[in-house]
């Protein structure tokens, strides 16, 4: 990858539906070329896809709580079943299996504390095999990036 690969991915992560000439225009290509470097990122995986971002707040799910889960168990089958049930939860933005005292770090999207108890008790509580959670509040995104883009 090199530096015009990398201004293309920034142009990209900034505003995902530049047209083809935007783009070649921000970068210093001609359309061609341009249209080329795209196509091979993409082929590559390096660009995955593109996407809306939506706005949490118009959304009625100002909140972020970032939730840890202690699991009872770690069969395969127990964490099977729990990531199944946590990808149907459509608050949940992210989850991640960790490292540490706790086994899954969850990103999601709430209104307010009562959002949240709600989240709480009406889905994860019923999801099987959870021993313990510990949230925070998030008070304020310091930045939000999908992915980093080398410099």
């Amino acid at each position: 990858m090199d530096p015009i690969d990398r201004k293309i991915l920034r142009a990209l992560a900034r505003r995902g539906r530049l047209t083809n000439a935007e783009l070649a225009e921000e970068v210093g290509l001609s359309p061609s070329p341009c249209w080329t470097r795209v196509k091979r990122l993409e082929q590559a995986g390096v660009i995955r896809g593109y996407a809306a971002l939506l706005d949490q707040a118009a959304l009625g799910l100002p909140d972020t709580v970032f939730i840890e889960v202690m699991m009872e168990r770690h069969d395969e089958e127990s964490l099977r079943r729990f990531e199944a049930s946590v990808n149907a939860i459509p608050e949940v933005l992210e989850c991640h299996l960790i490292t540490g005292e706790y086994d899954y770090m969850i990103k999601a999207a709430v209104s307010g504390t009562q959002g949240y108890e709600t989240l709480l008790r009406e889905r994860l509580y019923r999801l099987s095999g959870i021993r313990h959670t510990r949230t925070s509040f998030a008070l304020k995104c310091l930045k939000h990036e999908l992915a980093p883009v080398p410099g």
